[in-house]
C-alpha cells in the first residue's frame, strides 16, 4: 500500500485503488452503461444527470475533498494487467472520536462479477482502514435478498448484526436492510443468524 501526501492508492494483488480522476469519466460512463441491469436493483435511483461529465466532475470535486477532510475515501477499482475500470469501493461517514468508524459500499461492472475482485479490493479496503486510520469498526448494509453481497462480506470477515427498517431507498422505496461489520480486534465467533 502507498499513501503519500498528495496521492493516494492501494495495490492489491491484481488491482490498483486510487480515488477518481476527470479522466476515468468515460471508462466509468461505459462501465455503467453496460451494468445498469445488474446494479439497479441494489442501489438508490440514479439521478437524472447520474451519467453526464458535470455530475462526475462533482463526483471527482467530492472524492477529492472527502479524503483530505479525512471523511471518505472513495477508490475506483483498476485490473492492473490493461487498467480496466472495475468498479468501485467507497468507506464513507468517518467518525472519528469514541466511534473511530466507517461505513463501506461497493459495485461491480457486471462482467467483472464474481471473480474475486471486490473480495480483494474489500479486504484491502479494510486493512488500510484498520492499520492506516486507525479504525475499530467498518459497517456494511445491504438488502436482505442480495445473497451475492451477503456472501461477499461473510467472506471478507464481516458479522451479521442485524436488521435497519427503511434504511436506504432503492429503486425508489424505502427499503429494509441486513447490517453488517466488521471490527479491528473482533473475537466474535461465527454467527448464523440472519
Amino acid at each position: 500500500m502507498l499513501l503519500t501526501k498528495r496521492k493516494l492508492q492501494i495495490e492489491t494483488e491484481r488491482m490498483s485503488l486510487r480515488p477518481p480522476s476527470h479522466s476515468d469519466f468515460r471508462p466509468w460512463t461505459s462501465l455503467r452503461v453496460a451494468s445498469a441491469d445488474h446494479l439497479t436493483p441494489w442501489e438508490p435511483s440514479w439521478a437524472s444527470d447520474h451519467l453526464t461529465r458535470k455530475a462526475f466532475t462533482n463526483r471527482v470535486y467530492w472524492a477529492q475533498r472527502s479524503v483530505s477532510a479525512g471523511t471518505a475515501l472513495p477508490l475506483f477499482l483498476f485490473r492492473r494487467k490493461d487498467d480496466a475500470l472495475m468498479g468501485a469501493i467507497t468507506l464513507d461517514n468517518i467518525r472519528r472520536g469514541p466511534a473511530q468508524a466507517g461505513t463501506l459500499g461497493y459495485w461491480t461492472g457486471v462482467q467483472f462479477a464474481r471473480q474475486g475482485y471486490m473480495r480483494e479490493a474489500i479486504l484491502a479496503v479494510v486493512h488500510h482502514a484498520f492499520t492506516r486510520l486507525d479504525l475499530s469498526r467498518i459497517e456494511a448494509a445491504c438488502l436482505p435478498e442480495n445473497a451475492a453481497s451477503r456472501a461477499l462480506l461473510e467472506t471478507c470477515g464481516f458479522k451479521y448484526e442485524g436488521v435497519a427498517q427503511s434504511y436506504l431507498q432503492i429503486d425508489g422505496r424505502w427499503r429494509t436492510h441486513v447490517l453488517y461489520a466488521s471490527l479491528r480486534m473482533d473475537r466474535r465467533g461465527r454467527t448464523d443468524a440472519g
